[in-house]
This record gives C-alpha cells, sequence and structure tokens, in this order.
C-alpha cells in the first residue's frame, strides 16, 4: 500500500486554519464544525484529531468560527446569555464567534462539541441546517448531574435541530435523549492508530512513567520518590493550564512519548472531582492514548459498561487505588515479569488497531445516518488489519 494513502498531513478535501471561517471546493459530501479557530486547549487535541482524522478517509469541508473580538460583541456576549438562561431563549445564546454562513449543500453536518457551551457557537453558522440533509453532534464530556443546571438545559434546547447525538459518556445518552426527545447514542473516544501505534513492541522507552493531566496527589508523590531512589525518567506535568501553539506538533510530540514509555498512568474521566461527576463513571481518552502506544497502563479503570467492552483484554489496565503510596513496589514487582509486559503491550496495540482507530467510530456514525463507507475507509481498515497481524507476529 502506498504511504501516500496514510499521509497525516493531507486532508482529503478543503481544509483552512484558524484565520479563516470557512472554505469549499464544491465537491465534499461532509461540512464539519470545529471549535479549532476558537479554543486552543490540549484537552480539545483529541477532538481535532478526529475531525482530521475524518477528512482523511472521506470527503469533507470543515468550518472553523473564530473569535469576534470587537468591544460591541465583548458587551453584547454576557448579556444576551443571561437574558438566554434567564427566559429559556436558545436562539439568544452567544458563543462569541464571528458569524459565518454555509453555502454548498452537504449529505452530512458533524458537530464536535468538548462541553456543552460550545454547542452555542450553532448560533453563529447560518444556514446549516437548510444546506445539510442531516445533522449529528458528538458532545464530549457532559454529566447526568449537570443536566439539571438551567444554564445546560437551554444549552441543550439547540440540540433539537440535529438527528442524532452521540456522546463519550454512556450514563448521560439516556438522560439527554429523555431531556430533548432526540436520539442519543454512546460512542467512546478512539486515537489515530497510524501516529499513535509503534512500528515493533521492541520499540526503545526511554521513558520510565508517563503521567499527563489529572492525577492522584499521593500516588504523584509516591512516584516522584521512587523515582528519585532509582534514578528513573518520571514525565509529568509541571505547569498549571496547557494552550497549544499548534495542535498537530502537540499531538504528534504526545504520541512519540508515548511510544517511548515504559509504564503510562490512566485513570477515569474526572476520577478526582466526584462533584461534578456525582459518582458517575465513564471511559476517558487516557486508555485509548496509552494502549495505542504500547505503554503498560498503570491507573484506576472506571466500572462502567463502555470500559468492559472497549478494553476487555487481560491486564490492559493495573490496577491501584487512590491512595496508593506504594507504586514503586508494584512497579519493580512488574519490572521481573518481562514475558507479562510484552504480552500487554503487544495485546493493547493489537486491539487499538483491530477497534479503536477512529475509523470504527466513524462507520458506526454513517451507519446510523445511512451513509456508505468511502473507498478510503476501506483501505484503511485493510491496513490496520495487515499492521496488527504484523505485531501479532
Amino acid at each position: 500500500m502506498s504511504s501516500n494513502n496514510h499521509n497525516h498531513n493531507h486532508l482529503t478535501s478543503s481544509y483552512f486554519d484558524s484565520t479563516s471561517e470557512y472554505n469549499s471546493n464544491g465537491t465534499a459530501r461532509i461540512l464539519i464544525a470545529s471549535m479549532r479557530g476558537f479554543h486552543a486547549e490540549a484537552y480539545r487535541s483529541a477532538e481535532f484529531e478526529f475531525e482530521d482524522a475524518i477528512c482523511e478517509f472521506d470527503s469533507a469541508d470543515v468550518l472553523a468560527p473564530v473569535l469576534n473580538s470587537n468591544f460591541t460583541n465583548k458587551v453584547y456576549k454576557p448579556l444576551a446569555n443571561y437574558l438566554a438562561v434567564k427566559t429559556a431563549r436558545k436562539e439568544w445564546l452567544q458563543s462569541g464567534c464571528m458569524t459565518s454562513r454555509v453555502e454548498q449543500e452537504y449529505d452530512l453536518f458533524f458537530f464536535i462539541c468538548q462541553h456543552y457551551w460550545d454547542i452555542t457557537c450553532i448560533n453563529s453558522i447560518k444556514g446549516w441546517r437548510e444546506k445539510c440533509r442531516q445533522a449529528v453532534l458528538w458532545i464530549d464530556e457532559i454529566w447526568v448531574k449537570e443536566l439539571s443546571n438551567p444554564k445546560t438545559r437551554v444549552c441543550l434546547e439547540l440540540l433539537k435541530e440535529f438527528d442524532y447525538i452521540f456522546t463519550t459518556q454512556k450514563a448521560s445518552a439516556k438522560a439527554i435523549s429523555d431531556l430533548i426527545h432526540r436520539p442519543c447514542y454512546s460512542i467512546p473516544y478512539a486515537v489515530d492508530a497510524l501516529q499513535f501505534c509503534p512500528v515493533t513492541t521492541e520499540v526503545q522507552r526511554s521513558i520510565d512513567i508517563y503521567s499527563i493531566g489529572r492525577r492522584s496527589p499521593i500516588v504523584h508523590q509516591s512516584l516522584l520518590e521512587f523515582s528519585k531512589q532509582q534514578n528513573l525518567l518520571y514525565l509529568h506535568d509541571t505547569l498549571k493550564g496547557l494552550q497549544m501553539n499548534n495542535y498537530k506538533e502537540h499531538r504528534k510530540l504526545y504520541s512519540d512519548l508515548i511510544k517511548r514509555s515504559r509504564y503510562f498512568i490512566a485513570n477515569k474521566a474526572k476520577f478526582d472531582t466526584p462533584e461534578q461527576t456525582g459518582g458517575q463513571e465513564e471511559l476517558g481518552s487516557r486508555f485509548f492514548e496509552g494502549a495505542a502506544g504500547g505503554a503498560v497502563m498503570i491507573g484506576i479503570p472506571p466500572n462502567c459498561e463502555a470500559f468492559s467492552e472497549y478494553f476487555d483484554w487481560e491486564d490492559v489496565v493495573i490496577p491501584i487505588a487512590y491512595d496508593t503510596n506504594n507504586l514503586g513496589d508494584i512497579i519493580c514487582e512488574l519490572n521481573t515479569q518481562p514475558e507479562r509486559l510484552h504480552k500487554i503491550r503487544q495485546n493493547n496495540i493489537v486491539n487499538t488497531l483491530l477497534r479503536n482507530d477512529w475509523v470504527y467510530r466513524w462507520e458506526k456514525i454513517l451507519e446510523k445516518v445511512g451513509l456508505d463507507l468511502t473507498p478510503k475507509m476501506v483501505s484503511r481498515k485493510a491496513y490496520l488489519y495487515d499492521l496488527a497481524q504484523l505485531q501479532k507476529n
């Protein structure tokens, strides 16, 4: 297979950066609304990766609204949103985006939201519903507990214009469907397996332990002491708040670091904020990324159906408690079992290639809306299968 078929710097149809509003070559069947022109937080990188993957193996245009920074908007936006929430008028909600307009017709409008407030951006996009035969919204994080909030509820009223809603949080899907009377389904994260998966399980792993994002302070302190005693490289966040200069560079560096890590810390979504989750346990992106890179994952797995379905192989994560203070002992014990570690890495990579690439998620969405797979999707699935067989051998 030609390497050109998997060049991640190439997008199938028109793509434009955050300085643009909208561009089209007139041939795409999918219109993706992206928040990349409005937000640059590192935690959004998985969503931007999904959007680029769709452009890679389908025919899509990207609309990326940008911030309206003029003084009038700064004054008008908070007032409009206050009145919208108080009066439950969804059409008054303002995201602060510049107005854009859809001129071309599409088979499908697809909008990825990280947070429920992102949905308000839809009010700045004119003509999207009239020009798109079907519309799907994919919302990353929304907790059942949040649905009782008046601000959340008025935002979700905007979802009534979509034909289908997907969310990464399975327990939230039914609650959303009951609230807005639209079909809502759970669909988990995935990963660009072609970028994250190493060519071989024998890649040199010079990072001993890698932890990114939320962490238990007890586990973190344990790892700091262990890495100092053993002279190990424990890579972790030292800054608060991360804005990406370039999403692609960030994602590439992140995948390279995981591929070179022996152990990777992965925990259930928002494991340290029960006041927000209300005890709801969900599957976050860390497990997909850690498994794809062939790292041995250690952490707090969620007790939920999605985890059991998508991570059902042996030793997918070495479970620990929030207050584990002897993680060094656990790692030392694992280090005495090289055959087990090799099997863990192999299973993680193979299962990612066969089950958890973005193409499998997009296939489910297309199946729901009744659109055919593209030849590039079929080609990508075949290539992923071939890579998985190579890893097995």
